[in-house]
């Protein structure tokens, strides 16, 4: 691998010991080899400035393979990191078709797994991070602080220095629970323990078939996660499913019908509507998780609403489609600002408040919302975002190029943020109709990060308010 690629080689063995003045000299380390992560190597490398990629899995995109079934939301259009197609192009890669909504399969086998090569010894992959610190400082200690190294230690006991860490980690490892309160529910350990709980997107058409097919099923969310393991679920002969939601009714997810400005989104509603009005699918509405136990008739769900009424559903197994939450665990001596709503930086939480935002709505951000009081340290990508579920990808390689101009020096680069997206974001109606012609019936996932792919009895595609949220 050529030096004008990725920089200069580093030594980062865990017994070189810089002094604090040194700390220039280290490479920028990233952390996670994912779209996002992918993305800040290549702008680092097409600056010249030395890094390492470490990514926990073994391989690259290790969570986008646990859903490499589905098929994104946004076309190859928006997948693509300028800077990485740049640096593919130049080594001879043809991208993909530009309309085309990939598999997360394809995604990486198309896209991340040429960038890692071309990257070559720069991408560390079973490389887990389990610690980050200043070098010879905790969180207390001030004086001399901002001249200190990182010290990144792994699972292995190994450690690593470096002169910034960028945290592309994600949060798909971090699933919410299915307790309704933000808790786990009561015994809830006990069930998951036994495998009696799935998240978001099990391979139920595919892979995962045998678990659920004749199986009696709860879903639980009201995302279009949920909606997609629905909707596969009800493809299974002889597969009860009960869909479990918060909320007094299923208005949200199912969208505005034919009458919704994206009729992709309207579709996915409509045809999960039918099947709740048919009987192949029970709603419960109400439904406030609070307990879990196994009986000699199944799992038994116990909801204990805010006013204490109870009802339960015994199923054979649980799709809890809840959402994520980021884990800061591993930057616990750094010095972060985050807000305590959305556990994003205080600085980009107004921006992307679900309570006020779309993924469509969110605005473009780069360097200065994502900066904590600990000088070095970004975190880019959907981990970002912390909760909130209005991620898109093409922000995340916005953040990406922005935080690395920083790293450069170049503060009017990084600090000139844009994000080009059609009206309706990533999956705007014109789309989402070129794409029914092409794949057939698709459905969303809650964020709208994904849609997978249904047998093509109904035409259509679906899309995800504000269009391929974490696409």
């Amino acid at each position: 691998m050529s030096d004008s690629c990725c920089g200069t080689t580093a030594s980062l063995e865990s017994e070189q010991v810089l002094t604090t003045g040194d700390a220039g000299a280290l490479p920028v380390v990233v952390i996670g080899a994912g779209p996002a992560g992918l993305a800040a190597a290549a702008h680092l490398a097409e600056r010249g400035l030395d890094f390492l990629v470490v990514e926990a899995g073994t391989q690259v995109g290790a969570s986008i393979a646990q859903w490499g079934h589905v098929r994104v939301f946004s076309p190859w259009k928006y997948n693509i990191d300028a800077a990485a197609r740049r640096l593919l192009e130049a080594d001879g890669w043809s991208a993909p078709d530009p309309g085309w909504l990939p598999t997360g399969g394809e995604l990486i086998d198309d896209y991340l797994a040429p960038l890692a090569k071309l990257l070559g010894d720069k991408v560390r992959l079973g490389a887990k991070v389990s610690a980050i610190s200043r070098l010879g400082y905790d969180r207390v200690r001030t004086a001399g602080r901002d001249d200190a190294p990182f010290l990144i230690r792994l699972a292995d006991g190994s450690e690593l220095q470096a002169r910034a860490i960028i945290d592309a980690s994600g949060t798909y490892t971090s699933p919410n629970v299915l307790g309704a309160s933000g808790l786990p529910a009561h015994g809830e350990e006990s069930i998951a323990a036994d495998h009696l709980i799935d998240h978001a997107l099990p391979d139920v058409l595919g892979t995962d078939r045998d678990r659920f097919e004749g199986q009696r099923v709860l879903v639980a969310g009201a995302g279009h996660s949920a909606a997609t393991t629905l909707l596969a679920l009800a493809e299974l002969e002889h597969t009860p499913i009960t869909w479990a939601i918060r909320a007094g009714d299923a208005a949200r997810t199912y969208g505005g019908g034919a009458a919704d400005a994206l009729p992709a989104r309207g579709a996915l509603g409509t045809r999960l509507r039918a099947h709740v009005d048919s009987g192949r699918i029970r709603l419960l509405t109400g439904f406030f998780t609070h307990r879990v136990h196994a009986t000699g008739q199944g799992v038994e769900v116990v909801s204990r609403d805010p006013s204490g009424r109870e009802q339960s559903v015994t199923a054979d197994r649980i799709v809890a489609a809840t959402g994520y939450r980021p884990d800061h665990s591993i930057a616990a001596e750094l010095r972060l600002d985050l807000d305590p709503v959305l556990g994003s930086t205080r600085a980009l939480a107004p921006l992307i408040d679900p309570n006020q935002h779309s993924c469509g709505t969110v605005p473009a951000h780069g360097v200065d919302e994502l900066t904590h009081p600990e000088p070095g340290f970004y975190t880019i990508g959907v981990k970002s975002y912390g909760r909130a579920p209005t991620f898109l990808m093409a922000t995340g390689y916005e953040q990406a190029r922005s935080v690395v101009a920083a790293l450069a020096g170049d503060w009017e680069a990084a600090r000139d943020v844009q994000l080009d997206l059609p009206e309706t974001g990533v999956c705007s109606s014109g789309l989402a109709e070129a794409q029914e012609q092409r794949v057939g019936l698709a459905t969303g996932i809650s964020g709208g990060l994904l849609s997978t792919p249904l047998p093509l009895a109904t035409a259509g595609a679906n899309t995800e308010s504000g269009g391929g949220c974490c696409g």
